[in-house]
């Protein structure tokens, strides 16, 4: 938290920090010391940002005598008279008619930087500009030049006003929490004491170091940990803050801010501050509303808007503690995969060079039985015996660089954990605050850099660039058969390992299944596809269902009432990897459907979420249901809603591929009941069977019992089965159906059980 609490100017502590129009925050001496005059050839630039009062007038009523031409040096002293107007009661008056501006980055600026100026942290400073030699007397009504503050963060610019200085609010909050942390690190550095001191008591600890995790006295430091050799590299650091020192605890912010005063307006010393201006966004006066620029701005409620934004601040804060939390984990998987890439190292180094010894063997004996062939060859052709030596040898293969690449993202890693930890403690202390003014005035420019803090955890931050495992695989038996041959061999790429099954993510639907898997983490073999296996749904041979890159399917049209086994293997130019493990998913009982928009024939209107049809037109349209069956046992039903001039629908199953334009049961590809107000028929190829009495009118219920295990179709009207059963020894894929004109109106029901007790049906008079 301490870099949240350090000038951007001056490198120390807070000392009367000032906001500046752009959110920042600057210490006043440092502000006195960074504002300069702005020249008079750079006044006719356009102001960017204006200030929150009126400009003044250029020659500001009341400056009095000193104003004119008489005034002498005092009235054109420089910048130095016209900065620090807070020392002055009235704030300089006549002397600084300035207008508050913000100038581009393509404007000269204000004056030249000079380089033996410099604050710690690199921001340049200004010096104060004397005024030039016979410009003591400015002439009568001309305007005093203007003077500029220039943010050492955004470099955003901005003129001072007749207040100068004063013009901007003080920042309280923060500089109670100066305080507090200067307290609570002297109680922390007087409470810390040394690791390694021989005396007793131990000598309070000066530094710590992050890597050694230990307090040092300044002579144990010197004598045990001194800055060369390999300790050249450690990082010391001021010792911890103590648990219990001062603003550590939850009294620490009651304490430092009970006995501060009631913050007053800026505009009305007088007043205290009651309301918020939403549009302004600044905390504002009774009397500001009732006479001053406030007057028709959206204001609120102080008590209110400070809730309002510490939870917007506290919510903010969730998002970059968890990525925190993230990063710590990350930091110790990073240092684990460190000490595991030395090992690993270590053993694959000791492993290549048995293998290479083993290789040279080899190589040797092969090397001998071929000299001896060359040689023989030599002497038929020269006749010459010449011997001839060589020697072979092998030098192990490193792989540099890895090393420095973990320790660099564990430093990147620790930078950005170490900004958004001083974050987080330094808006957990705001938020302790019971200031609602001084909160909101920092409030907004927090919210945003805690998301900007979050945003900069990116996806695949926190993820190694290495693995700690070896991808050189040393595959000595095809090499020893090639050195015998006097070939070579190549480095083949493995085949993927085996996909992990995303349990959390599969699910089953009505009759459809998804499924979703991954990789394993640090694989980095070469994937290029995914192939997903199903079976049955009997406990039958797996067949392939899908192919390709995606790692999310969802298979439709399975069976209802059924287990289906799936599992997935992934591939590459290698090969085919492993089989994951299976897993067992079960679809519906019963099933869920609607009528279907897609299929429907234009004349069909469908309403209640697709689940009650009527017709526009006086012939019978078909409408088919938006599920499949092809085995098990299915039934629904169907409620008459409107029933008017006695007309014949038609109740059933189909195939997809039905004629929609004409009564249901009047093809090949449709097998129905249709119903007046006193009987039923059952038809099917136009063929009319089985009249049976006993009609529907408004409010009856139709029930279609469809049993593929024994391949029949049952009706049944007010829970009374409708003659015998109607179609036998039906097999294939069938769709609910249901034909009607504009004289019928028919809601469906779905997901429900079969009957399990049956009436005695009616016989049919033919």
């Amino acid at each position: 938290m301490e870099e949240e609490l350090k000038c951007p100017v001056c490198g120390s502590l807070f000392r009367e920090p000032i906001i500046l129009p752009c959110s920042h925050n600057v210490c006043l001496p440092c502000a006195r010391t960074i504002a300069v005059q702005t020249p008079e050839s750079e006044q006719h630039l356009p102001p960017l940002l204006h200030s929150r009062g009126p400009a003044p007038p250029a020659a500001a009523p009341g400056a009095g005598p000193g104003a004119g031409p008489g005034a002498g040096p005092g009235a054109a002293a420089g910048s130095a008279a016209c900065l620090d107007s807070e020392s002055a009661a009235g704030g300089g008056g006549g002397d600084h008619a300035d207008k508050l501006s913000l100038h581009s980055e393509t404007d000269s600026g204000y004056g030249s930087y000079t380089p033996s100026l410099k604050s710690p942290n690199g921001v340049r400073v200004l010096p104060l500009v004397p005024a030039p030699p016979g410009a003591a007397a400015a002439p009568r009504g001309a305007g005093p030049a203007s003077s500029s503050l220039t943010c050492p963060q955004c470099h955003r610019s901005a003129s001072l006003d007749q207040r100068g200085l004063r013009g901007f609010q003080r920042n309280r909050l923060l500089e109670a929490i100066v305080q507090r942390y200067q307290q609570g690190r002297a109680a922390a550095a007087a409470a810390a004491k040394c690791q390694l001191c021989d005396r007793s008591p131990p000598e309070p600890a000066a530094v710590l170091c992050e890597q050694c995790e230990v307090l040092y006295c300044a002579a144990c430091q010197l004598r045990c940990h001194p800055a060369r050799g390999p300790f050249a590299k450690h990082r010391l650091a001021p010792p911890p803050a103590h648990p219990g020192a001062p603003g550590g605890g939850a009294d620490g912010g009651k304490g430092a801010g009970g006995g501060r005063k009631l913050p007053t307006c800026a505009e009305h010393d007088l007043e205290n501050y009651s309301m918020y201006c939403v549009s302004c966004r600044s905390p504002v006066c009774y009397q500001c509303l009732e006479e001053g620029k406030h007057s028709k701005h959206d204001v609120k409620a102080l008590g209110a808007m400070w809730k309002q934004h510490k939870a917007q601040l506290s919510q903010a804060l969730n998002g970059v503690s968890d990525k925190a939390k993230e990063a710590k984990e990350f930091l110790v998987q990073l240092k684990n995969l460190l000490q595991q890439i030395q090992e690993n190292g270590l053993d694959y180094e000791a492993c290549l060079v048995a293998q290479c010894d083993a290789l040279v063997d080899a190589l040797t004996r092969q090397k001998a039985k071929l000299l001896t062939k060359v040689t023989k060859e030599r002497e038929h052709k020269l006749k010459v015996n010449t011997p001839l030596i060589s020697s072979a040898q092998l030098i192990p293969v490193y792989i540099p660089g890895m090393y420095l690449v973990v320790w660099d993202q564990i430093n990147h890693c620790t930078l950005k954990l170490r900004q958004s930890t001083g974050l987080m403690e330094y808006c957990l202390e705001v938020i302790k605050e019971n200031d609602p003014s001084g909160f909101l005035q920092i409030s907004d420019a927090l919210i945003k850099r805690v998301q900007v803090s979050q945003e900069q955890w990116v996806k695949g931050a926190l993820e190694p660039k290495v693995s700690a495992e070896f991808d050189l695989t040393l595959d000595s038996e095809p090499l020893l058969q090639s050195i015998h041959q006097l070939d070579f061999i190549q480095m083949k790429c493995r085949v993927p390992p085996v996909p992990l099954l995303q349990l959390e993510k599969c699910c089953t639907r009505n009759n459809s299944v998804t499924l979703a898997w991954r990789m394993p983490p640090l694989s980095h073999n070469p994937v290029e596809g995914y192939i997903l296996e199903l079976d049955d749904g009997d406990g039958g041979q797996f067949r392939e269902v899908y192919v390709g890159k995606e790692t999310l399917c969802t298979i439709d049209g399975l069976h209802f009432n059924s287990t289906y086994n799936a599992r997935v293997k992934a591939f590459n130019s290698s090969g085919v990897g492993p089989y994951s493990k299976t897993v067992i998913l079960q679809t519906s009982d019963v099933a869920w459907f609607t009528f279907d928009p897609s299929s429907a024939h234009r004349d069909i209107v469908l309403s209640n979420d697709n689940q009650t049809a009527t017709c526009n037109s006086y012939d019978d349209r078909v409408v088919l249901g938006t599920a499949a069956f092809s085995k098990g046992v299915h039934y629904w039903e169907m409620h008459v809603d409107r029933y008017d001039n006695h007309p014949d629908p038609a109740f059933g199953i189909a195939r997809i591929n039905v004629v929609k334009d004409m009564m249901l049961g009047k093809d090949d590809k449709a097998w129905a009941m249709y119903v007046d107000n006193n009987r039923s028929w059952f038809m099917h190829c136009n063929s009319h069977t089985n009249r049976t009495e006993g009609g529907v009118s408004k409010g009856a219920t139709v029930g279609v019992l469809l049993d593929l295990n024994k391949h029949n179709l049952t009706f049944y009207i007010n829970g009374q089965q409708q003659g015998p059963p109607a179609f036998e020894n039906i097999e294939g894929v069938f769709m609910p159906a249901l034909s009607l004109n504009r004289n019928v109106q028919v809601t469906l029901h779905t997901g429900l059980e079969v009957p399990q007790s049956v009436k005695q049906p009616k016989l049919p008079n033919n």
